[in-house]
C-alpha cells in the first residue's frame, strides 16, 4: 500500500479490530437487545449498518454501483420508516463473517489506491462529493462513532440484567 493509503486503512482497520474485541462476548440476546424500552438501534443493526455504509464507499472508490446482490444481501441503508433496518436473529458470528467479507473487499481496494488517486472526488449521497481520502476516514470515523452506541447499549444490557438478577 501507498503510504497515505496505508495510514488511512490502519486507521479502519484498528477500529474494525476494536468493534470485534467489544463484541466478542455478547450473546444472541445481547446482540439483539434495542436498550431500554427497545427503542434504540440493537448492536447487530448497528454491525450490519456499518457494513453497509462501507460496501457502498468500497463501490463509490471504484467508480462502480453496488452489484444487486450484495444491495440485497447488506442493504437497504434505511428501511421504508427512514430507520436502519431492523434484523434479529442473526448470529454474531454470522453478522461478523459477512462484514468480514466487506472489509476484505476494503482492504483490496486500498492495495490498489495510489497516493495521488486519494484526492480524486466521489459522489455520494444527494449530490455531495467527498475525496476517497475524506471516505476512508469517514469510514473509521463512523465505525468509531457507532461504538459508542454499541458500549452504551452493553451498559444498559449489565444494568437490566442486574436488576432482574437482584
Amino acid at each position: 500500500m501507498d503510504h497515505v493509503v496505508g495510514m488511512l486503512y490502519s486507521a479502519v482497520n484498528e477500529n474494525y479490530s476494536r468493534l470485534k474485541t467489544i463484541v466478542s462476548d455478547m450473546s444472541q440476546e445481547e446482540i439483539d437487545y434495542k436498550g431500554p424500552n427497545q427503542k434504540y438501534n440493537s448492536t447487530a443493526q448497528l454491525i450490519r449498518h456499518l457494513a453497509y455504509v462501507d460496501l457502498c464507499w468500497i463501490f463509490r472508490f471504484k467508480g462502480e454501483p453496488v452489484p444487486k446482490e450484495l444491495e440485497e444481501k447488506y442493504g437497504p441503508m434505511l428501511d421504508q420508516n427512514n430507520e436502519i433496518p431492523f434484523i434479529s436473529g442473526v448470529s454474531l458470528k454470522q453478522i461478523l463473517s459477512d462484514y468480514d467479507e466487506i472489509f476484505s473487499m476494503f482492504k483490496s481496494v486500498c492495495y490498489q489506491l495510489t497516493d495521488d488517486q486519494l484526492n480524486h472526488t466521489v459522489d455520494y449521497e444527494a449530490g455531495k462529493q467527498a475525496t476517497i481520502q475524506w471516505g476512508i476516514w469517514h469510514i473509521a470515523d463512523h465505525n468509531r462513532y457507532h461504538q459508542a452506541h454499541i458500549n452504551q447499549l452493553h451498559k444498559w444490557f449489565e444494568e437490566e440484567k442486574q436488576k432482574l438478577g437482584s
